[in-house]
């Protein structure tokens, strides 16, 4: 029961705490936005920028010259300073354009910034953004970027993948830079947004103009002129101007024209007042696509309406400077209604095959007659009208009745306490007495149901001006009598609404879309149950099945898919699984609340005002659903027709801050909402007891006329007992760091306050404070189900002034009438914690408990639990807290470790010099030593100190324990330096040690180490084979062995090397991959304290706080207020204490249960600080770079690395060691900063991290030195640490008290009885056997060792956020680093690891462009229309663009062939671990120094048709990244496109590994991916000295010259050798035709031989001649 009535109190509170929503307040928000690379630009030969646009900014990627898949690598960062929902409504736009064309865009791509917040870690992390053109609807994708995009608000930590060996993401369909959910082809769709016309508006201008409007127009017109403007997805539209209309009609639709599913999930409609100086916003409102749409296999695309929406912002009063605008424009919750809109949005998906589509995304308005509306049908100017009937759309106008009684008003603040006060109740702009007017100029005009003519406006009718009705002459009546308020205490007055409560009744005018809301308030009211089944389950899990059942048996009113989600939760709930199901049932309630929020209703929002002097001073809104009545119980709303408790708080800005923290006033409010026809239900809900007063003049029935007032005869008094036992974590509210807390309770018109207990942040009251006389109404089982409110208010006690409000919390009391046995399981009533709210932010917890006791009306209190009688007579009158409702008490002993106090600040311009710590814990206490001088020795000489104290059984209710430290000055005067409160003592109770788990282990259980042995013995093996191409690999892999390959190495996932070893066919290069993983450093992703515990094992660090505690807003931050840090632990355990525990060897009794523990005198260390590299910082400098470097602090020693800056990077890798002496514990917080270079002026700080090396010193899990995996006595992997691993252990097998590790034959070795067993083949230096791999074989597994054992830390790098106070919460970047300590009373270290970043080797490749083939012809012959080109090939090195070479022309190819036989020669420095071409030039010529670009090796070629008298053409190209390409065909039949096509399923090649490679690949058209061309190519990679040994010529020239190609003649000009040319062209391209012309010839030539001789010959043979 008392769960149900916690959750109800939760509500209680967010209505008015928690309800200060954050629109008002101003966070600081930074985007950080990587731009990798982009692939598939759709362009010929282009050169592409990036422009990166979030709102108004814009950031530029540099240009990349002639390729169509540029990469970038570049960091931007966007920092804004807005509230959340400005924040999240920005648009971040992504567009690619080719400078090469004026800027011409390619393609972009757009979203909003809350999508990318609600992603996993608020980020998209390698994803391939998709680009369209919004010009070219028509076209397909137009490529792809791919980068990174994070959002980070204050507090929010990015964890990002390490970027260490950037293997390319190549599967782009798997890594699209999309919303789970959201289909990776979207298509292109219009959204229509319908604009019919709006009511009700204000007056946006001074009465003083309308009167000179009226002298020089004439006529009083409207002071308006309204339009309307629509945002979406980064585009803006608006309808034309109504000039001088509060009822302007407009009949316009704006149209965009957007990718769907879009990726922006709201859409702004905004009534703005066009003014010549500046417009200004009327009212805004939020279309969230996702609650008008259901992407569901029965859903539907975004429809709403047409509908009217109901605006709200600030008061109607029209003001030249208006301190509430924000409102209008949609920054937090509107105090007033402003205007309502009718519109409409449908989106149609469009056929983008279809010819006739328009091919743009430009906005477009359209205007439609009054009496019709235009469809667009999707292609310019044709139009279809159809009548449009608004009435019928928007449902029937139909009246309703709202009715409000107060039945008391209490907490009204003090400041407007002498004035008399009334309340005013507004629905729209009915009952708006003061500045609803907005009378339109035509008149009111009649309207009668049915008729289809013109909506008429019913919102400007005020409650004054109503007439009379059909039905009955009734008036309303909007706002209470004025009243004078009366004294409850000196903070609040209250209204003496004794026996008559005012009522108020309005009758208003809407369309009736009581559905909507119906179904809404169902959904809550099933999610309500759900809460409240889930609450219990967390106690009762059995409870689980019960409140799925309920929504099981509700799930008919859902959606048919959302009922079948309930009962599949239903049939799967378990015992066993029911945490994994509360994790489902909390998603499905999340959406359950989603959908209950109603986009359409038409009912405006009730707002409450308090009124004093005719001025508005405090309001409350309430949704009308909550109010409006139903016939059916599931469908009214949750506070219809009851009475709520409502707080009324300041308006817009004022209510933030202090001032709007105090509580303006508090009303028991009864409320009902429903049809006129409806009324007689009114007074349904009502308690029992109340009668009617009606108002003299009427004179209608009973049941139709509202009363004016209550009068309220059954009383019944009660006695209300508030057990206030303590409070914890209060807010620090005095300069001290401490309060003087009381507590104020307010029941009903009733109020009584706590005793002052001075300088304490957690107060133990133990106080009963009694209420006697309490009247309240209502029946007994309603009073008992919903209790009403006590609020509880803490205040700190100023000495001058007033007190200072702490926080505010709620309550609901356990009621017991006059008929109930006062016992369990009731009463007498349990303690409980209460969180206390200071405006947006907790302010601590109160323990209470209320009980609310009935006074039998003729025995009077004699049947009330008696009450106990003050004990204390200290403390006077004071009753304390019954026995049964205290906790009960145990003995405790809580024992002290004093170690010492740290970073102690000036007090009052002094600083501390003797100070002492006074720790307290209820009532009872101890105090250190005094540190005689704290500039030298910070350290307690007298470590362990107890005191014993009663504290209560229940580990819950512990009370608070404090820490103070007191600096004590000469004539015994005590200054507070600063206190820390411990709120939680139950991490320190002490547990003795399980006594079973010593034998465990004791058969001696054995843990097997071999797993490297046999890598070992291969490695030793493989070094003696040579042959061929094995030993060129090992050679390879080992000449680039150092710390960064076993840092790039453990970057890598254990996984991924295995599957790419179990991948490679040979064996050697799978032992290497084994090597890499056995000597391994671990690197962490966080910092190291986060891994270990904050390093608090026995050594626990409490930051000392003095000072105001920061309000909540940006600049709120303890770390301004911290002052110090004490050092120490506690311990708290029942006494007596077990014999068995101080009957233990070697137990100190000085030392309590501190056993063990070093001393803590200063000693010397030295620091060694290896910094790795930082990544992503922020940009210091104007173009967007920085020049980091890096400075290191520890007391007062400075290393300043200012000389080795590097410069412009974002993401430089410094490979620096620093050594520092320092003393310990002076000298133990490391500051390690990154600052940017400036040439000019003084340097700036990037960011910092602080480490505190004391706790990592003394700590248990060792963080002096990390323990390496393997232990090796020379190489990058030598052992760093002065001790060898036995003499570790056997130190810490000394400090454990247990027996020294016994080492056995076999590579066996005994700790603990526990036996570990590791690889044999081990030697020193001197080739001896050691044992030092078996000890450090049990130091890598120390946590196995029972009782005693813990993670030792490993050899490791961590990364760290660093943070600039300036803005303080975001990160600016993060630092790799790693820390060593070496005591120097130890034998020194050796020299520091050699960590310096990896210099590139340099490669010269030699490219041999041999043939082409196949090449496209350009060129058409003048004289014979002959199809030709002039091929030549052109080829470079991305990133060496300045280094471009091109081959000779082949002249007039006509086949497309093309012989070359020319050498390019491209030399270049490569990293071979991270695999990228390094650069190193100058950005421009007014630059500093060079800077240092890495980027993957990218061979491009090209092929060109050259032209004489014009731009040579473009044919093809082809890009081959030299880590990973396809090998070249044989020939070139089997050269294809799907060389390059299918890239990702053939097999690849690396040209450092093969070294040599010859093939034919494809050039292809990057735009249409058609096939160009083929060339013949050979690539030969050498290193620099080879290419020192065997120099070759550029082209065919010498050094090791190439052949002349063998060229046909042909390829000369035709009027050098005409003959030859005409022959070659006539015989070439027509020698069927002659061969055919010839024969015809011939054959005509037989035949006119055969008819001349034929006659003769016949003559002769007739006359035998």
């Amino acid at each position: 029961m008392f769960l149900l009535v916690k959750s109800q109190l939760e509500g209680v509170s967010a209505s008015f705490s928690v309800q200060f929503d954050l629109m008002h307040f101003f966070l600081f928000h930074q985007i950080s936005i990587t731009v990798i690379e982009a692939r598939q630009l759709i362009g010929l030969n282009m050169d592409p920028v990036v422009c990166v646009e979030i709102g108004d900014d814009k950031k530029y990627t540099s240009m990349k010259e002639s390729t169509n898949c540029p990469y970038y690598n570049e960091y931007f960062v966007f920092d804004f300073h807005v509230p959340p929902d400005v924040m999240f409504d920005k648009i971040i736009k992504l567009s690619v354009s080719d400078h090469r064309v004026s800027g011409t865009l390619v393609g972009n791509f757009k979203m909003d910034v809350g999508t990318v917040y609600s992603q996993p870690e608020h980020q998209f992390y390698h994803k391939w953004a998709i680009l369209s053109d919004p010009d070219d609807i028509t076209a397909s994708c137009k490529g792809y970027i791919k980068c990174d995009i994070a959002v980070v608000s204050k507090g929010d930590n990015i964890k990002t993948p390490h970027k260490a060996n950037e293997t390319d993401e190549d599967d782009i369909e798997g890594n699209l830079l999309l919303p789970e959910g959201i289909p990776a082809e979207r298509q292109w769709a219009r959204f229509y947004v319908k604009i019919y016309r709006a009511e009700g508006l204000p007056k946006m201008n001074t009465s003083i103009m309308a009167n000179v409007k009226k002298a020089f127009i004439g006529e009083n017109r409207d002071l308006v002129d309204p339009y309307v403007q629509v945002q979406f997805a980064g585009q803006k539209g608006k309808t034309s101007v109504q000039k001088s209309s509060y009822e302007p009609i407009w009949n316009e639709q704006v149209i965009f024209t957007e990718l769907f599913p879009p990726l922006c999930k709201r859409l702004k409609v905004q009534i703005r007042d066009s003014d010549k100086v500046n417009d200004v916003a009327i009212g805004s409102y939020f279309i969230d696509l996702r609650k008008i749409s259901n992407d569901g296999d029965k859903g539907f695309l975004p429809t709403m309406g047409p509908a009217w929406v109901n605006m709200y912002g600030s008061t109607r009063q029209y003001s030249l400077i208006d301190e509430h605008q924000d409102l209008n424009d949609g920054l937090g919750e509107g105090v007033s209604f402003r205007a309502r809109l009718l519109l409409s949005v449908a989106v149609e998906i469009l056929d983008t095959t279809s010819p006739e589509i328009i091919g743009s995304t430009e906005i477009q308005v359209e205007v439609k007659c009054c009496s019709q509306t235009k469809e667009v049908l999707g292609f310019r100017g044709r139009t279809r009208a159809k009548k449009v009937r608004e009435p019928l759309a928007t449902g029937k106008m139909e009246e309703f009745f709202l009715f409000g009684s107060f039945l008391e008003a209490t907490m009204i603040d003090r400041k407007i306490g002498d004035k008399p006060i009334t309340f005013e109740i507004t629905i729209g702009n009915y009952g708006n007495q003061i500045d609803g007017v907005s009378k339109p100029s035509a008149g009111k005009k009649k309207k009668k149901d049915g008729e289809n003519e013109e909506e008429e406006s019913e919102l400007i009718q005020n409650s004054s001006e109503d007439e009379a009705d059909e039905d009955a002459e009734l008036v309303s009546v909007s706002s209470t009598p004025l009243m004078k308020p009366v004294i409850t205490d000196r903070n609040y007055f209250h209204l003496p609404y004794f026996e008559k409560k005012p009522c108020v009744y309005i009758k208003s005018w809407w369309q009736d879309q009581r559905r909507r809301l119906y179904n809404s308030n169902m959904m809550d009211k099933i999610a309500d149950k759900l809460v409240s089944a889930c609450i219990i389950v967390l106690q009762m899990v059995e409870e689980l099945s019960i409140g799925l059942l309920i929504l099981v048996l509700s799930s008919h009113l859902l959606q048919d898919n959302m009922g079948q989600q309930s009962r599949l939760i239903r049939t799967q709930v378990k015992k066993n699984t029911v945490r994994d199901k509360l994790k489902l049932v909390q998603n499905f309630l999340q959406r359950l609340r989603f959908l209950a929020d109603e986009p359409q209703h038409s009912i405006p929002d009730v707002f409450v005002w308090m009124m004093s002097n005719n001025k508005r001073i405090a309001y409350a809104r309430i949704p009308s659903k909550d109010i409006l009545y139903s016939t059916v119980d599931e469908e009214t709303g949750k506070d219809c027709g009851k009475v709520k408790a409502v707080f009324l708080k300041l308006p817009g800005k004022k209510g933030f801050g202090p001032a709007g923290w105090t509580v303006q006033a508090k009303l028991e409010l009864y409320l009902w909402l429903g049809l006129n026809k409806q009324r007689k239900e009114f007074l349904s809900g009502l308690p029992n007891g109340f009668e009617e007063i009606k108002a003299a003049k009427s004179g209608s029935g009973p049941h139709f006329a509202p009363p004016v007032s209550l009068v309220y005869n059954m009383k019944q008094v009660f006695q209300l007992r508030a057990h206030m036992y303590q409070a914890r974590s209060l807010f620090a509210a005095d300069s001290s760091g401490l309060s003087d807390p009381f507590a104020r309770v307010f029941f009903s018109t009733h109020s009584q306050v706590t005793e002052i207990l001075s300088e304490t942040l957690c107060p133990t009251w133990d106080q009963l404070l009694v209420f006697d006389d309490v009247e309240l109404f209502g029946e007994a089982s309603e009073l008992r189900d919903d209790p009403p409110i006590i609020v509880v208010e803490i205040y700190d006690q100023d000495t001058v002034g007033k007190a200072e409000f702490i926080g505010r919390t709620f309550a609901k009391p356990t009621i017991k009438m006059c008929d109930e046995h006062y016992g369990p399981p009731r009463f007498p009533p349990q303690l409980e914690y209460y969180q206390i709210y200071r405006g947006n932010s907790t302010a601590g917890e109160l323990l209470a408990a209320f009980e609310l006791l009935q006074v039998n009306r003729h025995r009077g209190r004699a049947d009330l639990p008696p009450l106990e009688q003050p004990t204390d007579s200290e403390r006077g009158p004071i009753l304390p807290v019954p026995l049964g409702i205290r906790p009960v008490l145990s003995r405790y002993r809580i024992e002290v470790l004093f170690w010492g106090l740290r970073d102690l600040k000036r007090i009052n311009l002094a600083q501390v010099d003797r100070p002492r710590v006074d720790i307290e814990c209820a009532g009872r206490g101890v105090q250190s030593v005094l540190i005689q001088n704290y500039k030298k020795n910070p350290n307690f000489s007298t470590l362990v100190k107890w005191f014993e104290v009663d504290l209560p059984e229940n580990e819950l209710l512990h009370p608070p324990l404090n820490i103070r430290v007191v600096d004590c000055r000469a004539f015994g005067r005590y200054t507070l330096v600063g206190s820390h409160a411990v709120s939680s003592l139950r991490r320190f109770i002490y547990s003795a040690p399980d006594k079973t788990s010593n034998n465990w282990a004791t058969a001696g259980e054995k843990t097997d180490l071999t797993e490297c042995k046999t890598v070992r013995m291969e490695r030793k093996k493989k070094k003696k084979k040579k042959k061929g191409g094995v030993e060129e690999e090992e050679e390879t892999d080992g000449s680039v062995l150092d710390w960064w390959s076993k840092y790039f190495a453990s970057i890598e996932t254990m996984k991924e090397w295995l599957t790419r070893a179990a991948t490679k066919r040979n064996k050697p290069t799978c032992v290497v991959l084994f090597i890499r993983l056995c000597w391994h450093v671990q690197v962490f992703n966080k910092e190291l304290e986060t891994e270990f515990g904050m390093f608090e094992d026995w050594l626990h660090t409490f930051n000392l706080y003095r000072g105001k505690a920061g309000d909540d807003d940006e600049h709120a931050f303890d770390d301004d207020r911290i002052v110090g840090r004490f050092k120490g632990s506690l311990c708290m355990y029942k006494v007596p204490l077990s014999e068995e525990i101080t009957k233990e060897a070697g137990f100190d009794p000085n030392m309590g249960m501190f056993q063990s523990i070093p001393h803590n005198d200063p000693i010397h260390v030295l620091v060694r600080v290896y910094v790795v590299r930082a990544t992503e910082l922020h940009p210091a400098d104007i173009n967007g770079k920085a020049d980091p470097y890096v400075v290191i602090k520890l007391g007062k020693s400075e290393v300043k690395d200012k000389e080795n800056y590097i410069s412009k990077q974002l993401n430089p890798v410094f490979g620096k060691s620093f050594d520092i002496e320092a003393t310990f514990p002076m000298e133990s917080m490391l500051t390690v900063s990154v600052y940017d270079w400036d040439l000019v002026g003084t340097d700036d700080l990037i960011g910092e991290t602080k480490i505190d090396l004391e706790n990592r010193f003394y700590s248990k899990f060792r963080a002096t030195c990390g323990i390496s995996s393997q232990y090796s006595v020379h190489g990058y992997n030598i052992w760093r640490d002065p001790l060898k691993p036995s003499q570790i252990l056997a130190k810490l097998c000394k400090e454990s008290k247990i027996d020294a590790p016994q080492y056995g034959p076999g590579g066996k070795v005994k700790v603990a009885n526990r036996i570990f067993t590791a690889p044999t083949e081990m030697e020193d230096e001197n080739g001896k056997q050691t044992e030092e791999h078996l000890a450090l074989a049990v130091l890598n597994h120390w946590e196995e060792i029972p009782r005693v054992g813990c993670k030792l830390v490993p050899e490791h790098v961590e990364t760290r956020p660093l943070l600039n106070p300036d803005k303080p919460g975001i990160e600016q970047g993060r630092i790799e680093m790693w820390v060593d300590m070496f005591p120097m009373d130890m034998p020194a270290p050796g020299p520091a690891l050699d960590i310096s970043p990896r210099k590139p080797k340099r490669y010269e490749l030699r490219v041999v462009i041999w043939n082409t083939d196949e090449v496209i012809l350009e060129d058409d012959d003048y004289f014979t229309g002959e199809k030709s080109s002039d091929i030549f090939v052109r080829g470079w090195l991305k990133g060496h663009q300045e280094d471009k070479q091109d081959t000779d022309v082949h002249y007039h190819s006509l086949t497309g062939e093309g012989n070359f036989n020319w050498r390019f020669v491209f030399p270049f420095d490569y990293l071979m671990a991270e695999e990228k071409i390094v650069i190193s030039k100058k950005e421009s010529m007014f630059s500093w120094d060079e800077t240092e670009y890495k980027i993957p090796p990218r061979l491009t070629l090209q092929v060109w048709d050259a032209d004489h008298f014009s731009a040579d053409d473009f044919l093809g190209a082809i890009e081959l990244d030299l880590n990973r390409f396809p090998r070249g065909a044989k020939t070139a039949k089997q050269c294809t496109l799907a060389m390059i096509q299918n890239e990702h399923e053939l097999p690849t090649i690396s040209i450092f590994k093969q070294k040599r490679v010859k093939g034919w690949w494809p050039f292809a058209a990057p735009s249409i991916m058609s096939l160009q061309g083929k060339v013949e190519a050979e690539l030969h990679l050498v290193t620099a000295e080879e290419a020192e040994k065997s120099p070759v010529g550029l082209g065919r020239n010498e050094p090791d010259p190439l052949e002349k190609p063998n060229r046909p003649d042909t390829s000369f000009m035709w009027f050098l050798s005409p003959l030859k040319s005409i022959r070659y062209f006539i015989w070439h391209n027509y020698r069927w035709l002659i061969l055919k012309v010839l024969a015809l010839m011939l054959l005509l030539l037989m035949l006119g031989l055969f008819l001349y001789s034929v006659p003769g010959y016949l003559v002769k043979k007739m006359l035998g001649a």
